[in-house]
């Protein structure tokens, strides 16, 4: 595992305000080589949200969606679930799920930042999603009952956490028994360069926390999930990790260094399991 000096709260506090930044307008990085959001939803579309879709959603939702993939795609929510959604952002999942379950169901929305909560509540009231709720918390440390939830979703968001083992104990912890999870995000072939883990634009925008593919899926299993696969992956190119680096606001010579150990090396991955 590559050594990372940054402290988990120096992690945390760069992570809220960028996606503060990016929630007011004042930044355009994202965690994929198009653009977050903007443009009636290209970034949504060019990482696997359809247009019908799309067309159900809040406009605010849809422009300010900064995933790396659609975790609801072919997944089986059904009407009367309840799920969750760690690190709802500004709630495009959430109600992409609400549409699934249902007046009879539940979807639980968490974040950690303010501004992203504000903008999901109004986008929730906007859209008229009356069993979507957002509540504030730590994906480490869930605001969310022991054994309640049908599914658990998340997008881009567990590589953000300096302490993904919580994550995935938390996982395990919400999810009934036979409950199932899906999950977008950003992953790695191998150990990241120091230099990389260890700068905090990197870590807003989803690359200096990617750990590798096959300690994800460990870390998974060891929280007691099971029937853990990938079902897909989108690897990043040298052209995309560069225009990645750009949006980030990454030193270019410190990418300049390291790009030909990344390039093919860091993708995004669709992994998916149950509970026993």
């Amino acid at each position: 595992m590559t050594a990372i000096k940054k402290s988990p709260s120096q992690i945390k506090e760069e992570v809220r305000e960028g996606y503060t930044r990016r929630i007011e307008g004042k930044s355009e990085g994202c965690c994929t080589s198009s653009c977050c959001g903007g443009e009636s939803g290209k970034h949504a579309r060019s990482i696997g949200y359809d247009d019908q879709t799309l067309a159900a959603l809040p406009d605010h939702a849809v422009e300010n969606s900064f995933g790396c993939g659609n975790p609801l795609a072919f997944s089986e929510v059904k009407e009367g679930d309840t799920v969750v959604d760690i690190g709802s952002g500004a709630g495009i999942d959430c109600f992409v799920a609400a549409g699934r379950v249902g007046e009879s169901g539940r979807v639980i929305g968490i974040d950690m930042t303010d501004a992203m909560l504000e903008k999901a509540t109004a986008n929730a009231q906007a859209g008229g999603f009356s069993q979507v709720e957002f509540r504030k918390g730590e994906a480490e440390n869930m605001p969310v009952d022991r054994d309640s939830v049908d599914w658990v979703i998340s997008n881009c968001v567990i590589n953000l956490s300096p302490d993904k083992p919580a994550v995935f104990s938390e996982i395990g912890r919400v999810l009934k028994s036979g409950g199932r999870f899906s999950i977008s995000d950003v992953v790695a072939g191998n150990d990241l360069p120091e230099e990389i883990a260890n700068n905090l634009p990197a870590w807003t925008g989803c690359l200096a926390g990617a750990i590798r593919e096959e300690e994800y899926l460990a870390g998974l299993a060891a929280a007691g999930l099971t029937d853990i696969r990938v079902t897909e992956r989108l690897y990043y190119s040298r052209e995309e990790l560069n225009h990645m680096a750009g949006e980030m606001g990454i030193d270019p010579d410190l990418t300049a260094r390291h790009i030909d150990e990344l390039a093919d090396r860091i993708w995004s991955a669709k992994i998916v399991g149950r509970k026993v």
